[in-house]
């Protein structure tokens, strides 16, 4: 049986591409090494793929900085601000993934999304009324090129236009259907020069279709895909989709004269029961996804083997595939020592999936596969599978009741009682938590971790840090404080270094935007905190000054989220184990004195289902309550803030109120402030703090940039309810760039005061 995946991690085993591309950021190398470097990087990549037996291998799902943006690029969708700049076509490209500021001009870059429930973020398209789309540019050409060159037969990836247009944003009067004669015409062009490169089969990726689709939408893909295949040559195209079930448009989309459909049987509920309620085409195959492309946990044989002989029913021809890309996971458990052999077995990283699919594509085809040594080892890994039980912790979670998810008194009765105990000005001041990790920071904390200095040289430079980001804030007039972070590795790993129950590795990194990258913990069993795990740093930076000193959590959704999962146990369960752990550490911050606590869920959307009519029953059901579980024990006057970071919250809003939070700061400025609406139309109770500023871009923003923003949040939201900060935490930023920003939306805060107290 065939393989095929859809997508592969493109950051480098080492993170080889972030380093490249930053060094080109700061001028350390020329476009031309970059380009090079990138060029080496993909063949290798390339090779690993044939070398492991995939038979159908992408191409064009490389990126510098995302696959959306790329897309974008190649068909002319590239606003006039940026055009204007007159930067070569690779500056420009990043100009639009990160802003721009220089000699050429001052744009800030376009907005960041998360890639539907994933924690990858992509940049959204913006298409203005004069945008002429048209195919213009060379990349996903010159790549697959260059792979045949090597005798590396590819299938080229686009995303498809459907997707690509309900993506999109359009500041102006035209829509997407106004777009869509010029947006097939480009496709149609792009199909044909593939094909006259070689190509023998064409993905064309559309996740959107897995969501909730209207009778709008559904019309809106027939117009595209039904002019598009009318210029069909004799290269074959996969319609690729991932993240979910077609079910409001299967039925269409297999009377459509596709050569093959990719479905997903990981996170597609409904999946196999549409095959079997209405078949699948004779002349069409089908790319099953049947290996995990989001998780980290060995396939099991057994499973996949007997869905790949029920499909073998209602399908003729079958490819083995990945449910999703495998952007999603790290490259290899063997770059890990941190893992002893045991451990690794039970592991499946973006090189083991290609071993699990040439196996599972050759057992496929074994009819004594049973016998099989391959299978027989499997089977035997999966009972050997077991996670560890911590009874004291269930039988904690098991003695929960609906009291404990209440925090009592409600928050109007709380909020006067905060403000006496705090006595903040109107428009108080504070940032997300985080400030630069700089080299020292970096420096200090590797060389705690290889024994170079003991621990007590560790903390009196971690104290340090801590004084100096405490005077500088004070410098600015910043009303509420944070200690910097400076202990911190990353928000959801350094939790997971404190609790048990967790995993770590060292070089499991996954992209999660442009040259950002993480390294999920993996849950391996049940989770409690053994000790408090910010108190004394708390402590400590609260004793330097008499402003109030905010306590730096991560809620337990983000943690959640932001960690590979157990697969033998409900995502409700882990939660709920892991807030227990997060409310023992808030309640020991408020013993210490701490007045303001921040419980951060920048994740809660990330794995929103797709689908609104399972949002409150499958996920908001009990991740709302999660999250209210951290802080229902604390008192009236303590102040929760929580903090929501990159997502789109107009449509849950009144379930984030609901999390009963005293303050939230949220991404809002590269939405353009779009989220002030709903929360206006909504009764939202909560103090809220949009982001003023894009922290995620290096480029500083002027005091008059930002009194537009305060005064536009201010036409929305009542001035006693509003906070002033950053999009989010300033761990990605340099102390220049970082200063400046700072002291420009202080005094940017100062003017709109005077007019308000005025």
């Amino acid at each position: 049986m065939q393989t095929s995946i859809i997508g592969y991690p493109r950051i480098g085993q080492n993170r080889e591409l972030k380093f490249w591309t930053e060094d080109y950021f700061n001028g350390k190398i020329t476009q031309d090494e970059l380009l090079d470097n990138a060029k080496t990087l993909r063949l290798r990549q390339l090779k690993k793929q044939h070398d492991s037996g995939i038979t159908y291998i992408p191409s064009g799902d490389f990126s510098f900085y995302d696959h959306i943006l790329d897309m974008s690029v190649l068909l002319g969708i590239v606003p006039k601000r940026y055009r204007d700049l007159s930067l070569n076509p690779l500056d420009t490209y990043f100009a639009m993934a990160k802003g721009y500021q220089g000699v050429a001009g001052d744009v800030k870059a376009l907005t960041l999304r998360k890639w539907f429930n994933t924690n990858y973020h992509y940049i959204v398209p913006e298409i203005e009324d004069d945008t002429a789309i048209a195919v213009s540019d060379h990349k996903i050409f010159d790549e697959l090129a260059h792979a045949k060159a090597h005798h590396l037969p590819t299938k080229p990836v686009i995303t498809g236009a459907f997707t690509l247009l309900k993506l999109a944003r359009f500041p102006g009067a035209k829509k997407a259907r106004g777009f869509v004669d010029a947006c097939v015409a480009a496709y149609v062009e792009l199909l044909a020069r593939l094909e006259r490169l070689g190509a023998e089969w064409i993905q064309i990726d559309e996740p959107y279709l897995v969501t909730d689709l209207s009778s709008d939408d559904i019309r809106l893909f027939h117009q595209i895909y039904g002019a598009l295949l009318k210029h069909k040559g004799t290269t074959k195209i996969l319609l690729q989709t991932y993240f979910g079930d077609v079910r409001d448009v299967y039925q269409e989309m297999i009377a459509l004269p596709f050569d093959g459909i990719g479905l997903d049987f990981i996170e597609g509920r409904q999946t196999l029961l549409l095959i079997e309620r209405y078949g699948f085409p004779k002349d069409k195959t089908l790319f099953a996804g049947i290996v995990n492309g989001k998780n980290i946990w060995r396939n099991d044989y057994e499973k996949s083997l007997q869905l790949l002989r029920t499909l073998k029913h209602s399908v003729d021809d079958v490819v083995v595939s990945t449910s999703c890309s495998l952007l999603h996971v790290p490259y290899t458990v063997n770059a890990e020592p941190l893992l002893d052999e045991t451990l690794k077995k039970r592991f499946s990283f973006a090189e083991e999936k290609l071993e699990e699919l040439h196996t599972l594509g050759f057992l496929a085809d074994e009819k004594d596969h049973h016998l099989h040594p391959l299978y027989r080892n499997n089977v035997a890994l999966m009972r050997q599978i077991q996670h560890n039980v911590d009874e004291e912790v269930r039988l904690r979670v098991n003695n929960l009741k609906e009291a404990d998810y209440i925090r009592l008194p409600d928050r109007l009765t709380r909020a006067p009682l905060q403000k006496e105990r705090l006595n903040l000005p109107l428009l108080p001041t504070t940032t997300i938590g985080s400030f630069p990790q700089t080299k020292e920071v970096r420096q200090n904390r590797a060389a705690y971790k290889k024994g170079d200095i003991s621990r007590e040289q560790y903390q009196e430079k971690l104290d340090h840090f801590i004084a100096d980001c405490v005077r500088f804030q004070e410098t600015l007039s910043l009303d509420v404080l944070v200690h910097g972070e400076f202990e911190r590795n990353d928000m959801v790993e350094y939790f997971g270094e404190h609790l048990s129950g967790f995993l770590f590795t060292k070089a499991a990194w996954v992209q999660s935007y442009g040259t950002r990258c993480v390294k999920p913990p993996i849950i391996f069993k049940d989770v409690r905190r053994q000790a408090p795990m910010t108190v004394d740093v708390s402590r400590y930076a609260q004793s330097l000054t008499d402003k109030p000193m905010k306590g730096m959590l991560t809620g337990p959704i983000t943690i959640l989220n932001w960690s590979f999962p157990r697969e033998d146990i409900s995502p409700e369960a882990m939660a709920t184990q892991i807030a227990l752990a997060i409310r023992d550490e808030v309640l020991d911050l408020e013993r210490a004195g701490i007045k303001i606590i921040q419980i951060d869920e920048a994740a809660l959307r990330e794995k929103l289902p797709l689908r609104q009519s399972d949002w409150r029953q499958d996920y908001l059901g009990w991740a709302i309550p999660a999250f209210r579980l951290t802080a229902s024990g604390v008192k009236p006057e303590t102040q929760i803030h929580t903090h929501m970071c990159y997502s789109e919250f107009n449509d849950i809003i009144e379930d984030i109120d609901a999390m009963d939070a005293d303050v939230i700061s949220f991404e809002a400025s590269r939405s353009s402030l779009s989220i002030l609406n709903a929360i206006r139309q909504s009764g939202f109770e909560t103090e809220v703090g949009p982001g003023v500023y894009d922290i995620h871009s290096p480029r500083v923003p002027s005091v008059d940039e930002m009194v537009t923003a305060i005064r536009a949040i201010l036409k929305v939201i009542a001035k006693d309810k509003v906070w002033i900060n950053p999009d989010c935490g300033l761990k990605t930023r340099g102390n220049e760039e970082t200063a400046l920003s700072l002291k420009n939306m202080i005094a940017a805060t100062m003017r709109v005061r005077q007019t308000l107290e005025d």
